[in-house]
């Protein structure tokens, strides 16, 4: 019996990874409908986890359960980026002034994340204003972009922070990888205002450190918003 509760729920967290890092991070799944028979065969399980995962990002706000219908993928509204960077601002300058106090900036770390960025942006090659291409490789830049800023999340201390920053994941995948096709040159913009945060850090210039982040955050929200 147990055996079996726990192959359910291994199968059910397996539906669940899958769905957030490969379907819900793609800008084309926007406004669809999902099909849990293909979803299930292309995940390997059966319908029964991909349901039971759906509930849980239903849970999360990232999956609409429409009756006759079933699962959607609502749009990233763009309140929901207004208010997405918002709460980014807010817990990543917090998150600066503690490891800033506590001389905990995690800066190797950072900074290899960092590099891993520009040298994917270097290899890249593709260009940046044409929808639908290099669609796994923005993917895979802004994972790292995420990435960078939890490890700074990570560094304050706080799980109960770093959980909830964490839960931002999907979305700012989605918008992340949006604002690269809507501006040529943004890569490498990303990682220049990322340099700035974290020498602002390793400086230990607080104030210098909420301005990069401020800064980072506003040119990503200006750009989504632009009509």
């Amino acid at each position: 019996m147990r055996k079996s509760s726990g192959t359910a729920a291994s199968g059910r967290e397996k539906a669940y990874a899958y769905l957030r890092e490969n379907i819900l991070t793609d800008p084309d799944m926007q406004g669809r409908f999902l099909n849990e028979q293909e979803l299930a065969a292309e995940i390997g399980v059966s319908r029964t986890p991909v349901r039971e995962a759906l509930l849980l990002l239903v849970s999360d706000g990232l999956v609409e359960l429409i009756p006759q219908r079933g699962a959607y993928v609502p749009p990233v509204t763009g309140r929901e980026i207004s208010e997405l960077m918002e709460l980014r601002g807010v817990l990543e300058s917090h998150a600066a002034r503690l490891v800033i106090e506590h001389r905990s900036v995690p800066a190797d770390k950072m900074q290899e994340t960092l590099d891993r960025q520009s040298k994917l942006h270097q290899q890249s090659g593709l260009p940046e204003n044409q929808e639908h291409q290099g669609a796994e490789a923005a993917q895979e830049f802004i994972r790292l972009d995420t990435l960078f800023h939890q490890q700074l999340i990570d560094a304050a201390g706080n799980e109960l922070i770093s959980r909830t920053y964490s839960k931002l994941h999907v979305r700012q995948v989605v918008v992340g990888v949006s604002a690269l096709f809507r501006t040529g040159g943004r890569r490498e913009q990303v990682c220049s205002e990322h340099q700035d945060i974290l020498d602002a850090l390793v400086s230990g210039d607080a104030a210098k450190a909420q301005e990069a982040i401020d800064h980072h955050l506003a040119v990503t929200r200006d750009i989504l918003l632009r009509t």
